[in-house]
């Protein structure tokens, strides 16, 4: 057994805590985990999904239900093909069609997948505890040691797309992000991540923006 495959275990130990241990519940966790092993994928892989279930736990208490948040957290990247807005909703449907199967609640079923619509914008509105966390989680990543290799890993999820105009969108991207008052809403996650992913964000736009991006195929960060 490869690491990815004894990292899809240790992911699928802990689905039976969010969604029980049914049979059918336990088929629904292994096509989850298949479809982040997916080979295409360089990012929005399992160890994506890892470090988002790993970062909510310090955030879990801002959460009114840390369980469709964790949910939310298995399924935002389910369906991954690079199409922004499309793969989120495509992944929110998704949770629709098989939480059921897992005799998810209702109203959780449904709190899930507003979440994994959520993470097309990472937006959440004020009083939206969940949607803080599960966005705050998913880009946690911004303030890694290894944002280099996420960002090298962005541009291979987006190899179909040319140099100039990955470039461009890229570029936009984290204006945009930059240009948000806050980019964590939990208390605790401004406190931790804030500072370092603005400079790590800036930094990666000043490297596609610089002379030197013209000459290399692969943005540096």
């Amino acid at each position: 057994m490869d690491e990815a495959e004894d990292l899809a275990e240790d992911l699928i130990a802990g689905w039976p805590s969010l969604a029980g241990g049914s049979p059918a519940s336990l088929e629904v966790a292994a096509d989850l985990a298949a479809r982040w092993a997916e080979p295409h994928r360089r990012y929005h892989t399992t160890a994506h999904l890892r470090a988002v279930l790993e970062a909510i736990t310090p955030l879990a208490a801002y959460a009114a239900d840390p369980v469709a948040v964790r949910l939310a957290a298995w399924f935002h990247d389910a369906v991954y093909d690079g199409v922004p807005g499309q793969d989120e909703e495509r992944s929110a449907r998704l949770a629709l069609r098989l939480l059921p199967r897992c005799d998810v609640p209702p109203p959780r079923v449904d709190e899930t997948a507003r979440l994994v619509r959520l993470t097309a914008t990472h937006d959440p509105e004020e009083g939206d505890a969940n949607g803080a966390v599960l966005c705050d989680a998913d880009l946690a990543v911004l303030a890694s040691p290894g944002y280099d290799g996420y960002a090298r890993a962005v541009r291979e999820e987006y190899r179909h797309v040319p140099d100039d105009a990955f470039r461009a969108g890229r570029a936009a991207v984290l204006r945009r992000l930059l240009a948000a008052p806050r980019l964590y809403r939990t208390a605790t996650a401004h406190d931790l991540w804030e500072a370092t992913a603005r400079a790590n964000l800036a930094a990666e736009l000043a490297a596609l923006s610089g002379p030197s991006a013209a000459a290399d195929p692969t943005p540096p960060a």
